[in-house]
């Protein structure tokens, strides 16, 4: 049974590593116990804890949340994997819009982290705070386990204790490894890792249903495929080559070119977290992607063509963990979601590096 609804507190939108605030007085405004109804849906204005929160898809989300009227809560580390001015600067709408609070912190820190469930009474959470990219999980495998596996624990045990609706869980296209068989699909096997983060957020995967079947938890894991669009992180290949084609340098390209990716634009993410966000179920497991591939050397020409600059190839051996393809089936989301994926990579690219040119300029 709902109870009645809550105004968010005006405690302070940012700190660190304290609670969020006091809610002495404080009304709630939604909140729904697990129900064994899978098709529900969650329509009334809600509280949504997003881990993971400055970050590229975490603030989009939470632009997209606040948008249609629901409060957020914020939780991010803002470490030095990149700029962290450029998180800070992603979330500053968010902030302003007085739908939005701030912790700065690190899912590590267990006594945090259980504090801030404790003062955010979410009734949704959305776990995306981990160490991305293959990689580096090379280089740090025990800090990539530290932080997706140790830290996620800390979250699910959080879950487990302060009851929201539902958890919706970012794992990665990377747990299907080398995988040949196309395109990829929820029950395929998954057990064959290639590099530490794939190892990561498959650990993840398992830990979420075990919370699912002993503790009541209702997860929703998301294997999302190679997200771009604005904001995106600047190591991540669309980000990089269209600051190198511009800039007259050099573009790194791995192998021969031939090697796919089902590239996934930000806004068909986004949709599919705020279907899950709205949709709760015991557990499942959902690919986002576009269901669609391009070749590395394909995307380096629509990246020429969007830029209007001529690409200086530098010819790279693939590295260690890379795999051949990635091709997201999301027959499962749309069925059980209405997810329909939508931005062709001609637009998407032409999107971004538009958001690109404008962001130089602002600058």
């Amino acid at each position: 049974m709902a109870s009645p609804s809550r105004r968010p507190s005006k405690a302070i939108r940012s700190r660190r590593d304290r609670p969020i605030g006091r809610r002495a007085g404080v009304r709630v405004l939604f909140r729904l116990f697990h129900s064994p109804c899978p098709k529900e849906r969650l329509s009334v204005v809600k509280r949504v804890l997003i881990t993971g929160g400055a970050g590229f898809i975490g603030s989009s989300l939470a632009d997209a949340l606040i948008a249609r009227g629901d409060f957020v809560v914020l939780l991010d580390e803002f470490n030095d994997y990149y700029d962290p001015a450029i998180k800070r600067g992603n979330i500053a709408g968010a902030l302003a819009s007085g739908k939005c609070e701030l912790v700065e912190g690190d899912i590590r820190n267990a006594a945090l982290v259980d504090r801030v469930f404790a003062e955010a009474r979410a009734d949704v959470v959305v776990h995306l705070a981990a160490r991305a990219g293959v990689r580096p999980s090379l280089e740090q495998p025990v800090l990539y386990h530290e932080v997706n596996v140790v830290g996620s624990q800390h979250v699910l045990d959080a879950c487990r204790k302060y009851a929201p609706s539902h958890l919706v869980f970012a794992s990665s296209s990377s747990v299907y490894g080398g995988s040949t068989r196309t395109p990829f699909r929820e029950d395929d096997p998954v057990d064959t890792p290639i590099s530490p983060y794939a190892a990561t957020k498959r650990m993840n995967e398992l830990m979420g249903h075990v919370y699912s079947h002993v503790h009541g938890l209702r997860v929703t894991m998301l294997r999302f495929f190679t997200v771009y669009g604005p904001r995106q992180r600047p190591d991540m290949a669309i980000s990089k080559f269209t600051r190198l084609i511009g800039e007259g340098l050099p573009v790194p390209m791995f192998g021969d070119g031939s090697t796919r990716r089902d590239y996934t634009y930000i806004d068909d993410i986004v949709d599919g977290l705020l279907r899950c966000v709205d949709t709760p179920f015991d557990f499942e497991i959902f690919n986002l992607g576009e269901q669609r591939t391009i070749t590395l050397a394909d995307l380096i020409a629509l990246i020429e063509k969007a830029v209007g600059r001529t690409a200086i190839i530098e010819r790279m051996p693939m590295q260690p963990g890379d795999v051949e393809t990635t091709y997201a089936c999301v027959d499962k989301a749309r069925a059980m979601l209405g997810y329909d994926p939508k931005w062709a990579m001609e637009e998407g690219v032409r999107r971004y590096v538009e958001w690109w040119r404008e962001r130089g300029r602002a600058s």
